[in-house]
């Protein structure tokens, strides 16, 4: 399975301030848990990768939302 492919597995996300100053992006699927720290500029980025993301994959929709 690649980025590009669609997957059927559930996964719980959750992101917010951890107690150091970080941006946490937690998942959680199938009993594994991965909690990912970022600095703030870097989980900055990666906002601006999913919103590009985002609008491309729209796109690739004719622009439904």
């Amino acid at each position: 399975m690649g980025i590009d492919s669609e997957s059927d597995i559930e996964a719980n996300l959750q992101i917010g301030p951890t107690d150091k100053g970080m941006v946490r992006i937690y998942v959680e699927a199938n009993g594994v848990e991965i909690p990912m720290d970022f600095a703030p500029d870097d989980a900055e980025e990666i906002a601006e990768e999913i919103v590009a993301a985002a609008g491309r994959a729209r796109a690739m929709q004719g622009g439904r939302s």
